[in-house]
């Protein structure tokens, strides 16, 4: 079985963000995401899932090295200073790299 080399990058933010997000990532070149609602407690305090307007969403997407570097830069340059965010990255393999 031949795998390959690609990148997680995980985003949680503000549902507030979900269109501009998602948006972003088909600018950067993402082929699709998975998102869902999540909920915690961080440095902003507890953020219920109660409320769907105010709660939080986590977004996945894969992509390649290339593709997570430019969507990192562009969501922290444009997207952290606006939106209640977290991102990062981690590596993958993947069996069709084709769908990524």
């Amino acid at each position: 079985m031949r795998t390959h080399p690609m990148k997680l990058v995980t985003i949680v933010c503000e549902a507030h963000a979900k269109v501009v997000v998602t948006h972003l990532l088909s600018e950067v070149g993402a082929h699709g995401y998975t998102l869902f609602a999540v909920e915690g407690d961080g440095s902003r305090g507890k953020r219920p899932a109660d409320i769907p307007e105010f709660a939080n969403i986590q977004i996945e997407v894969i992509v390649p090295p290339a593709v997570a570097e430019q969507l990192l830069e562009k969501l922290g340059n444009d997207f952290f200073p606006r939106y209640a965010m977290v991102a990062f990255e981690s590596e993958v393999r993947v069996l069709r790299k084709e769908k990524f």
